[in-house]
């Protein structure tokens, strides 16, 4: 097997959920969680994102979740397999994140954590099944398998 036979199945997989969770938790924070941050934070808030942060964040994140998801699903050919290791290291990431700052952090509410920590599993979950998509769908010309060992 050729370097681009198996390199470009991996790099289609990280893509996918790199732009996968990158346009959903832009949208969810742009049309859902702006308002909820500044009601609940206020004035701690920047007025303008970092965005060199962002630009550091989405791809080691979608780094994380390609090995620690989307690999493992796929070598269990099983979507659901990246799916829930999705779920769950979004819910391993997203609590270590808004747990710390219930702590540490006079204002951070319960309600803020419970929600931030739902949203960061479901779309980590979904952003390793798309990446498991693309890459099955790379690796096989007839395409993902919906149901394999493991599902």
């Amino acid at each position: 097997m050729s370097v681009m036979q198996t390199s470009g199945p991996k790099l289609a997989g990280y893509a996918a959920t790199l732009v996968a969770f990158l346009l959903m938790d832009a949208a969810w924070l742009a049309l859902v969680a702006i308002d909820m941050f500044r009601d609940t934070l206020g004035p701690i808030l920047r007025a303008q994102p970092n965005v060199g942060a962002i630009a550091a964040f989405y791809p080691i994140y979608a780094a994380g979740l390609y090995a620690l998801a989307v690999r493992p699903g796929e070598t269990q050919r099983s979507w659901r397999a990246a799916a829930t290791n999705g779920a769950l290291v979004g819910l391993t990431a997203y609590a270590t994140f808004d747990l710390t700052n219930l702590a540490i952090i006079s204002g951070w509410t319960p309600l803020l954590a419970i929600v931030d920590m739902a949203w960061g599993t479901v779309v980590s979950a979904i952003a390793a099944a798309v990446g498991y998509a693309a890459e099955a769908r790379m690796r096989s010309p007839r395409g993902p398998t919906l149901e394999g060992p493991g599902s």
